[in-house]
């Protein structure tokens, strides 16, 4: 989906002396971002998800948020906000807290706005979505979580690991020491990492009926080679570990449970019921690691949710643009959800 031609270039918002949920603190941490359809009103706020990019980001902003401000915000670790390997000293270790004090310094102070009119998130911008609307329920009126989920699942934990492994394991990767060199960025370990990721990206049916061909590529090998090998070119590994280790913990009980004065974890199904927010769940029918029923028991908890699943075989990639197909669904659905705010 094009963008509009309103839009503005990356811009980078500083906050001095930044605490990270861990224990470190950085004299200076950045937030890359970039605004759609600047002059409009009604305020919406889009994460990017693991490995994504602001300018790859899906934004709608043609679409079901043509009539909304679009602020599509970096996470923290990919390369663009602070991150391993742009910023010394970053930490080991990574929670979303991190990601949502920032973002909500970026809209409160930075940008002066008092509330987000819809906040949407793929996969980990879905999490991070989450997130946002347990720390800060006052300003999220609407939520659309796309092939995500409110606690990473144990299968979602486990299957991280494989491709993490392959990364750390590479001769190319130094054990043990986190680190990014930018003259040798472990390509064979990064290409490993996407080897090892790439069967999960969409569905064992999208296989066999050869949708890569779709994509204009002319057999699997040739697809593999861009999707594990080519798309990596441009990463650290340490900004793809420090997401993933913060996707693999992601639980909003914990998160709800640390807000208050008693600091303990509180179940899923309690930290759910506390959520205020109007929330739209889109998984992916064929989603292999946010699965459907995920999203099923989550919404039975939420106060005000409704689940639309998207009707596709192109898996979790149906969420994060894709297939044209799915988009134009997904942008429909959306528009729908939104008209029928109260």
């Amino acid at each position: 989906m094009a963008s509009p031609t309103t839009d503005t270039a990356i811009q980078y918002f500083t906050i001095n002396n930044f605490q990270f949920q861990g224990g470190t603190t950085l004299s200076q941490v950045q937030l890359a971002y970039r605004e759609f359809n600047p002059t409009k009103t009604k305020i919406a706020l889009i994460p990017t998800c693991f490995r994504g990019r602001i300018n790859s980001t899906l934004t709608f902003a043609n679409g079901a948020l043509r009539d909304y401000r679009v602020i599509v915000v970096a996470l923290f670790g990919n390369g663009e906000s602070s991150s391993p390997s742009n910023t010394p000293n970053f930490p080991q270790t990574l929670d979303y807290r991190d990601c949502v004090r920032a973002q909500h310094k970026l809209i409160t102070e930075h940008l002066r706005l008092e509330k987000i009119d819809v906040m949407v998130g793929f996969s980990m911008g879905g999490q991070c979505t989450y997130h946002w609307a347990a720390m800060y329920p006052s300003m999220i009126l609407n939520a659309v979580i796309i092939c995500s989920s409110a606690k990473t699942s144990l299968h979602n934990y486990q299957f991280l690991e494989g491709p993490k492994a392959a990364l750390e394991s590479s001769v190319d990767y130094i054990d043990g020491c986190f680190r990014t060199n930018r003259e040798s960025p472990a390509l064979r370990g990064l290409h490993a990492f996407g080897r090892a990721y790439s069967a999960w990206l969409t569905s064992a049916k999208w296989f066999e009926q050869r949708l890569f061909e779709k994509q204009g590529y002319k057999s699997l090998d040739e697809w593999a080679a861009v999707v594990a090998g080519t798309n990596y070119n441009d990463w650290y590994p340490d900004d793809l570990l420090v997401m993933l280790d913060m996707w693999q913990r992601s639980d909003i009980g914990v998160t709800m449970g640390f807000l208050g004065t008693d600091e303990k974890v509180i179940s899923l199904s309690e930290a759910l019921g506390q959520l205020g927010a109007r929330c739209l769940l889109m998984p992916c029918q064929t989603d292999q690691y946010f699965t459907w029923q995920v999203s099923d028991r989550e919404a039975k908890h939420l106060k005000n949710a409704e689940v639309a699943v998207i009707p596709s075989i192109w898996g979790h990639v149906a969420g994060g643009g894709a297939n044209q197909e799915d988009n134009d669904w997904m942008d429909r659905r959306i528009a729908l959800f939104l008209s029928q705010e109260d």
